[in-house]
């Protein structure tokens, strides 16, 4: 866009797209791989010298616009001074606009979902047009299947994201084929722990920590709440094995357990905190009670969201603050 500063700016095919809800500054996509990606840049940070990153992935059925208008992230990046991405899903790959996470192909660095997502986010990290986006702050987040394929991008790419936020999704790796993940959604992981492993080999000679907060809902009928536990369990024995920083692997027992009061009229939440050796916080679980399968304090009306919850995507930037 001609006198608009934006880190698509210098990418091939960048170009205005019909602007979402809650969107005050530029809204573009650009094609990485055959594949869209859209890129929301608030006005605050034209100038700025380095921006944080946040690639968000969307669920089921859902596009990029309907995701970032449904999670207000687009309004969180406003305040706080981020850049947003949104790759974005084809019916071509999936007619449910899914993330394949269940496809065994895809539980690797190669496979080709990661290598779109890792792909468009190192473009955007090298795109030198727009505000420089810090390779020390990029992060990552998802719902639902896209907090599934979140995890496996965690996996497969620690190098590249500094924490992940999973909302509503999976642990890595709990599913290798369609029915497979339908079983885990219901029943969740039959070996948690061995999940947390593979991880771990996953991310090969670049293992490392990653950061992972995991948000559900108590009665989600979609992805069962027990894939929240689950969830946290993979991360705390790949995190343990992964970083050599002292962090525990037993769920029974966090290092901080918080109510989380609700709004008036609103959902009450619980946050767990697991924490390394100097006290930073490697895994937090945060249920919502009551909560179907929604993101948590989203808009009104959106495209599955739940605004009597508290804001997960306050809870996410500030889990990534303090990554």
């Amino acid at each position: 866009m001609a006198g608009t500063a934006s880190p698509v700016a210098g990418i091939a095919a960048g170009i205005p797209a019909r602007r979402p809800e809650h969107a005050g500054g530029s809204w573009e996509r650009f094609e990485h791989t055959g594949r869209g990606v859209f890129v929301y840049t608030p006005a605050r940070v034209a100038d700025a010298a380095a921006v944080p990153l946040v690639v968000a992935l969307h669920g089921c059925t859902q596009t990029a616009q309907s995701f970032s208008s449904g999670s207000l992230l687009n309004r969180a990046a406003d305040a706080h001074g981020f850049v947003v991405a949104y790759p974005e899903q084809s019916r071509e790959h999936n007619q449910m606009v899914c993330w394949n996470w269940f496809s065994t192909a895809n539980h690797s660095r190669q496979g080709t979902e990661p290598t779109f997502i890792a792909g468009a986010t190192r473009a955007l990290v090298a795109d030198g047009a727009g505000p420089r986006i810090d390779p020390a702050r990029v992060f990552l987040c998802g719902m639902s299947a896209g907090g599934a394929m979140a995890s496996v991008m965690a996996a497969t790419h620690p190098d590249l994201y500094g924490a992940v936020a999973i909302h509503s999704g999976l642990a890595y790796g709990i599913a290798k084929t369609m029915p497979a993940a339908t079983t885990a959604m219901r029943n969740g992981a039959a070996d948690p722990e061995e999940l947390g492993r593979a991880a771990v080999r996953a991310m090969g000679a670049r293992a490392r920590a990653v950061p992972a907060l995991v948000i559900h809902g108590t009665a989600d009928t979609t992805v069962a709440p027990v894939n929240a536990e689950h969830a946290a369990r993979q991360w705390l024995v790949t995190n343990a094995l992964a970083g050599g920083t002292g962090g525990g692997t037993d769920f029974g027992r966090p290092a901080a357990i918080e109510a989380v009061a609700a709004r008036s009229g609103g959902r009450p939440a619980t946050r767990r905190t697991w924490a390394d050796g100097s006290g930073r916080a490697l895994v937090e679980l945060l249920e919502v009670e009551g909560m179907g399968h929604a993101w948590s304090g989203g808009a009104a009306g959106g495209s599955y969201t739940d605004p009597r919850g508290p804001s997960a995507t306050e809870a996410i930037w500030e889990f990534f603050l303090r990554a």
